[in-house]
């Protein structure tokens, strides 16, 4: 994320989302963010965390405010079960807060596969993990502070102005600039990671039922190639804290860096030139990486290294329908001849009860589409939205997708809820911006 200076452009990590705030502002602490607030004047106001969404989201033509001065673990309240409330600062980057936590014995009970993004950007925006009896990043949330559109300091929680609460830990931003996020924690805890290659038929096959891929493991997910029939499965469990089988320093190196990245960069680079050879580099791509099996910290298993430059858009669907969807892709890339050399992502979640969550009262399937930042990516996105779209598929908010509020009010029960209570949080839309506006609707007075 580009963030240096008073003024001038900013641009997102994808490269997808561009703006010329009149003023950059990385204030120092609560105080500091609630006199920008209130000393905004007419000007509309952003908060960015990494810069990691594809959408939007943080885009302004007023204030963009940077929260990375304000990180850090507040508080720390344990229980006797060993569980505890964690409070962190809400520009707080994940990667940080699994440091932080770690420290303490403590660890989030799921995560997403990255860890660069601030903890409000991650919530606001729906960031989850895989594991179809874990929820996401959202549902772990227990309260927040914000500052509202009067430059007011406030707390929320389910038992305090709930409605103001569900919008506000996940909503864009829509309803306030959050300062300080408080979690539900548990004691931390060791996993091992099963990573093989499999045939797709195969994943399919054994997908569901009680001793399915799905039920059977804490997280399950698998990367699919396309153009191959060929996938990468990743099955990661609980187990005890003296079960240590690191992976040696020189296969970590090979996966995570040669072959994940460095490899994956060229091979990225050559399919960009030469369209034709994807099938084939694909095909050899998922064969080179081999099966491992290792134990760490569950942040050092959930979390992987990113450094091939990307968009992505992703889809919640009900998880009986991915079989179905995935057909209806692979046919669809057999028409058009389309060249995809980026892995497609399914992974899984329980339902919850977040108002604006992808897995809102659903058992959640996630396809996960990506394109490298070189090349064309429209036509293939689109075309998985279509297909996505007959199984009511929700976009994840922080990502690629095209849906506006009519669309998107038949497929979240609770978006209308939601967007009365951001018209009563921030009637002249202090905290807009046009992707805002497109997915949640305008605030009545702007929109007279």
């Amino acid at each position: 994320m580009n963030f240096g200076g008073n003024r001038g452009e900013w641009q997102n990590w994808a490269r997808t989302a561009q703006s010329n705030p009149v003023r950059r502002v990385r204030p120092r602490d609560e105080e500091g963010l609630a006199a920008v607030v209130r000393g905004a004047g007419d000007l509309r106001v952003r908060a960015v965390g990494a810069g990691h969404s594809f959408t939007g989201a943080a885009v302004t033509d007023g204030i963009l405010l940077s929260l990375d001065a304000m990180t850090g673990i507040e508080r720390v309240e344990r229980r006797a079960d060993g569980t505890a409330r964690v409070t962190v600062l809400a520009g707080t980057r994940l990667g940080d807060l699994n440091a932080g936590l770690a420290a303490h014995g403590l660890g989030l009970r799921n995560l997403g596969d990255i860890d660069r993004q601030s903890i409000a950007g991650a919530i606001s925006t729906g960031t989850h993990g895989t594991g179809i009896r874990l929820p996401g990043l959202a549902a772990q949330v227990a309260g927040v502070r914000l500052v509202t559109a009067a430059g007011d300091v406030v707390e929320a929680s389910p038992e305090h102005r709930p409605e103001l609460f569900e919008v506000a830990r996940l909503g864009l931003g829509s309803v306030g600039v959050l300062s300080a996020v408080t979690l539900d924690v548990v004691p931390a805890f060791r996993l091992e990671a099963v990573e093989e290659p499999w045939p797709l038929d195969r994943v399919l096959e054994q997908l569901d039922g009680p001793d399915g891929l799905v039920e059977a493991n804490d997280h399950f997910e698998f990367y699919w190639f396309p153009h191959t029939r060929r996938t990468l499965t990743k099955r990661n469990n609980r187990v005890p804290d003296d079960d240590v089988r690191p992976l040696s320093r020189v296969r970590a190196w090979v996966d995570d860096e040669l072959l994940s990245n460095g490899v994956f960069a060229a091979t990225n680079t050559l399919t960009a030139a030469v369209p034709a050879l994807t099938p084939s580099v694909n095909g050899i791509a998922a064969r080179a990486l081999g099966a491992r099996t290792y134990t760490a910290a569950s942040h050092e298993v959930l979390v992987s290294p990113r450094r091939v430059r990307f968009r992505e858009m992703e889809y919640a669907i009900p998880r009986a329908a991915v079989p179905q969807v995935l057909a209806e892709i692979e046919r669809w890339l057999a028409a058009s001849g389309e060249r995809i050399p980026f892995p497609l992502e399914v992974r899984y979640t329980a339902p919850d009860d977040v108002w604006l969550s992808t897995a809102y009262r659903r058992e959640t399937a996630y396809v996960a589409v990506h394109q490298y930042v070189r090349l064309p990516y429209r036509r293939y996105f689109t075309a998985v939205e279509r297909i996505v779209a007959q199984v009511q598929g929700r976009p994840h908010w922080g990502k690629l997708h095209w849906l506006g509020p009519e669309e998107l009010d038949a497929l979240y029960p609770r978006l209308a809820q939601a967007r009365a209570v951001r018209a009563e949080a921030d009637p002249g839309g202090r905290f807009a911006n046009a992707y805002v506006d497109h997915v949640l609707g305008a605030p009545a007075e702007r929109a007279a």
